[in-house]
């Protein structure tokens, strides 16, 4: 028993001899809160600081020796072998989890449920460390590294393998007679799911799987930590602080100065008698679990963008309108339609414009929306880089063709033919027509043959193939071919729209910003100071978890500004 333990012994009440006294416990322990905490009133100093009464807690253990298993029933004690010790330490001892398990009380003489053996297999036991075992599988920094290291090669697979293309293009695209890597054919693809990757049972079954790790990590190493780093406590021993990562020693010093220079640094004091705690920059601690959990919102996000939007592509002539729904197919088991997908959008006018070199150079669309009772909804111009959103649906400009060309012939007219498109190199496109001349019906028909790259000229050749000329849709020049006068009324476009809906994109968002901010932070260090009055010697030191090579230079530098004390006869001396 240690010195400062008090021991007192004194004679427990007369036991009731009618007690079964083989029912009752052999031995009590007892732990109770004797010393309630106090605040003491801050003395008047000129600055602000903070008193905090660290808890009392005082121990009281009870022991009382019972008549061993000879005693017979309903006998009673002698008083001899009675006897209650009262122990009491500095502290409040930990309750272990085996003390918990039997309601707090120590020594009780009830056996743990961890060593009660029924005779065999304990499936309570296994039960009960099943959930930890899992959490700290799952927590494993390797299992973690290796599950992003899967995530990113299935994304790095979907880049070579293309996806949402029909059954047949995987059959000539990955052939069994030819397969990719040795091994890669179209069952591959096809039975994995690998031609639509991010909705694939794999890649979804690896981000729950990361997802889990991440909140294995954040319950059983980030919180705990926090909780740690949220807990201060006084240091009474010089030799305790020398022993830091920094230390120093102020002769003639005081602790209240240090609390001020402290202070004035950002840092948070506390005083406590002669003993001094301080530490800043706690937001570096919760730093780790904003990054987890922007990263849950990431992946969040993009699951329910893989799994749960839709996607259509259409080219509409101008002037003409379609459906949203009409052209919109689910992407995943998440997809959901929307009240947004009646709307009707209208085309009322296509054009394009060009580099001096005659190039494309951009292409708009004026688009119109409306309801299904036909009022509009939404008007805007749209082009490449410039969509349109509404009701969580993105119209894009992705693409463009030419539809018809309205033709004159010796005043007749106008008549719309259809361009047909003949070749197309990369964004080089070029589109035909055909103006039938004489009997339709004959075995043999001839014409005017038109072609035309883009919606700005159009070139005309005769009947036996022989170029004519050229023309501008806006011209209304006319021009002779074999006697008949053509003119080129108008080229009527067609637009080439993508539409999406993408319900992760405010989640995905989110997570980055998150992700950013939390970053930041983390850099951010954690530093903590713990300070001792010795006589007139004040004694500092400190430790933090980032920046150690410039945390001495904090120290040494805050340190110099603490004022030297000067005793009142060497004052007058001088």
């Amino acid at each position: 028993m240690p010195p400062s333990t008090l021991q007192l012994l004194a004679p427990l009440p007369p036991v009731n001899p009618a007690t079964n006294l083989e029912d009752a416990p052999s031995t009590k322990s007892l732990f109770s809160v004797l010393l309630q905490p106090t605040a003491k009133r801050p003395s008047p100093l000129s600055y602000t600081t903070r008193f905090l009464t660290q808890r009392s807690r005082l121990a009281i253990r009870v022991e009382a020796k019972l008549r061993s298993s000879e005693v017979s029933k309903g006998s009673a004690l002698p008083d001899a072998k009675r006897r209650k010790e009262i122990v009491l330490f500095d502290a409040a001892p930990p309750i272990s989890e085996k003390s918990r398990g039997s309601g707090g009380i120590v020594g009780s003489g009830t056996v743990p449920d961890e060593k009660r053996k029924s005779g065999g297999f304990d499936m309570f036991f296994l039960l009960k460390k099943l959930p930890k075992r899992v959490l700290a599988a799952l927590s494993n920094l390797p299992l973690a590294i290796g599950e992003m290291f899967t995530i990113a090669t299935l994304m790095a697979l979907a880049t070579v393998i293309d996806q949402g293309e029909a059954p047949d293009f995987y059959f000539q695209k990955f052939p069994e007679e030819n397969p990719l890597f040795g091994f890669v054919t179209w069952r591959w693809v096809l039975s994995l799911g690998f031609d639509h990757m991010f909705t694939s049972p794999i890649f979804l079954g690896m981000l729950v799987l990361l997802a889990a790790s991440l909140m294995s990590c954040t319950y059983t190493t980030q919180i705990p930590m926090v909780k740690v780093a949220r807990r201060w406590s006084f240091i009474h021993s010089a030799e305790v602080i020398h022993r830091l990562e920094f230390s120093d020693s102020l002769p003639r010093a005081s602790i209240q100065d240090v609390g001020v220079i402290l202070m004035g640094a950002g840092y948070e004091v506390f005083l406590k008698g002669p003993a001094l705690y301080a530490f800043k920059g706690m937001a570096g601690r919760f730093a780790p679990i904003g990054v987890h959990l922007a990263m849950l919102l990431i992946m969040t996000g993009a699951t329910l963008s893989a799994a749960g939007s839709f996607r259509g592509s259409v080219t509409v002539p101008q002037g003409l309108n379609f459906v949203v729904a009409d052209v919109m197919s689910p992407a995943g088991f998440l997809s959901r339609p929307t009240e947004a997908f009646n709307t009707e959008v209208h085309i009322n006018k296509f054009f394009m414009d060009y580099y001096e070199s005659g190039e494309v150079s951009q292409f708009h669309s004026d688009i119109s929306l409306f309801d299904v009772n036909g009022k509009e909804l939404m008007r805007k111009t749209i082009s490449v880089n410039d969509p349109l959103r509404y009701g969580g649906i993105t119209i894009y400009q992705t693409d463009w063709g030419f539809s018809a060309l309205q033709v004159s012939k010796d005043g007749q007219g106008p008549f719309n033919l259809a361009m047909a498109p003949l070749q197309r190199n990369g964004d080089k496109k070029l589109y035909g027509t055909f103006l039938p001349v004489g009997d339709n019906n004959s075995s043999s028909v001839k014409g005017i043959s038109m072609l035309a790259r883009d919606l700005q000229s159009i070139a005309l050749y005769d009947q036996e193939g022989k170029f004519v000329g050229v023309r501008r849709p806006s011209s209304k020049l006319p021009i002779d071919i074999d006697g008949m006068k053509i003119v080129i009324e108008d080229a009527i476009g067609s637009t080439g729209l993508d539409l999406k809906t993408d319900p992760g994109v405010p989640t995905v968002y989110a997570g980055f910003g998150a992700l950013m901010l939390t970053t930041c932070i983390s850099y951010l260090s954690h530093s903590q100071i713990w300070a001792l009055q010795d006589g007139t010697t004040v004694v500092v030191g400190g430790k933090t978890n980032r920046a150690k090579l410039e945390f001495p230079d904090e120290m040494n530098c805050l340190l110099d500004k603490v004022p030297e004390l000067v005793d009142a006869d060497e004052k007058k001396n001088n």
